[in-house]
């Protein structure tokens, strides 16, 4: 008897697997079959027409609240993190949630057709209304069906500086928000720094929230909070539920206490979220030359087994003017700063956009994808390249041609062709 799917995607190319063809069939938004279905039928037949095939992005780091304010009301002309909280606080002081939602919609569709369907969002809690916490909680129930969202209760302005920012991550908390967060490296003190940490992540084991900590973001080696993040990981038993975003600080670090740094972080099982698109315009700006790279030890981290994660952060705000909203941009930038661009490392790059960030966001079985992977049972959720391999998507960083969620496409994307004008002759020119 002839095996029936809802849906049959026909003749695609395995990433995980170099490029082997194959074909998906789909049962009730979950993948139920991966390979030769030649002989399947289905209500619907779906040709990939040999394109590759990838598991969704995971964006495990992304400001909603802030974005797209670039220029508005002011330009951050010196680009430096100082001058953009500047602007960010006195902006938010009169921050309207339909501002909010605006201008996080916006972006939010733009993730969808870059392949992002796995988003962690920063949401600043400094404002007492919690006005744009209420507008990213809207647009997560807005656009649930396209896209899943958890909500980082951020405290841009520290806890221990903000003592008022403790009681609004717990009013976060139960409003819906998913993480709590801690900025240490911004406190006024390192003993501050510490005491902000336990305190975000005693919230955390209260009400069982995860933790994404904004970490050493500082070209200063004497910051030191990643040791912290790693034994409170430990001590508290949230293990994997931590994420330290950022790191830079460990750049610089001594090679010996680097090595010390790099096992606490391989026991704890917290995830390292680099943000190379930022981080290698905003660090390095106080130093003589020869400047830093601006970025964490990404391929030491990943070559120790530690997970990391790549992400975007911001996209056109008072910190980063630029962004699109594309993972692979954030790739892109990490094979140069990384010194990542062999071939196993270029596909080691596209799954910290991939595994690595759902990793981060501890998303497992929701995910579906692993060590390569597809498996039966799980989201029927992934994107079709118009592209040869990892190095091609990372060289060329299109959008993908289809995106796929539960089994039925959510975005796609035309892609641009170039038509050269065959009427230029010499003469025209010479006119010119």
């Amino acid at each position: 008897m002839t095996k029936r799917y809802d849906l049959i995607v026909r003749n695609a190319r395995l990433a995980g697997r170099g490029g082997e063809a194959a074909d998906i069939g789909v049962v009730g938004g979950l993948i139920a079959a991966l390979g030769d279905l030649s002989d399947a039928g289905a209500a619907d037949v779906f040709d990939a027409g040999g394109r590759l095939l990838l598991p969704p992005f995971a964006e495990s780091h992304v400001h909603l609240d802030t974005t797209l304010t670039a220029g508005d009301p002011v330009w951050n002309e010196s680009g430096t993190l100082a001058e953009g909280i500047a602007i960010w606080g006195a902006r938010k002081a009169g921050l309207a949630k339909e501002d909010v939602i605006a201008r996080a919609e916006r972006t939010i569709r733009l993730y969808i057709g870059h392949g992002v369907l796995y988003l962690r969002a920063m949401v600043d809690i400094g404002d007492p209304k919690l006005a744009a916490l209420e507008a990213v909680l809207e647009l997560q129930e807005r656009y649930r069906d396209r896209i899943d969202m958890q909500i980082v209760a951020f405290p841009q302005d520290g806890i221990a500086s903000s003592p008022d920012n403790e009681a609004r991550m717990a009013e976060a908390l139960r409003m819906g928000a998913d993480g709590v967060s801690a900025v240490p490296h911004l406190e006024a003190t390192r003993e501050e720094g510490v005491l902000s940490l336990r305190q975000a992540f005693a919230l955390a084991e209260r009400t069982g929230a995860f933790v994404h900590v904004f970490c050493d973001e500082t070209d200063d080696e004497s910051s030191r909070f990643l040791e912290v993040c790693a034994s409170l990981a430990l001590s508290t038993g949230l293990t994997s539920r931590v994420a330290a975003a950022h790191a830079n600080a460990a750049a610089y670090y001594n090679e010996a206490y680097f090595q010390k740094i790099l096992g606490l972080v391989k026991r704890s099982g917290l995830s390292i979220v680099a943000c190379p698109l930022i981080n290698s315009v905003m660090q390095g700006r106080y130093e003589a030359y020869p400047k830093g790279r601006g970025i964490t030890r990404i391929k030491e981290f990943h070559r120790a087994g530690v997970n990391v994660a790549l992400a975007h952060d911001d996209i056109r705000t008072p910190f980063y003017p630029l962004g699109t909203g594309n993972p692979l941009d954030a790739a892109h930038m990490a094979a140069h700063l990384a010194h990542m661009c062999g071939r196993s490392e270029l596909a080691a790059l596209i799954g910290m956009i991939t595994e690595g960030g759902a990793e981060a966001m501890q998303l497992g079985e929701a995910y579906g994808y692993r060590n390569g992977e597809f498996r039966a049972g799980t989201p029927a959720s992934f994107l079709l390249f118009d592209a040869e391999d990892a190095r091609d998507l990372i060289g060329r960083r299109p959008a993908p041609r289809y995106v796929f969620r539960r089994g039925r496409v959510v975005a796609e994307t035309v892609p641009a062709v170039a038509s050269l004008r065959d009427d230029w002759s010499a003469e025209r020119l010479e006119e010119l």
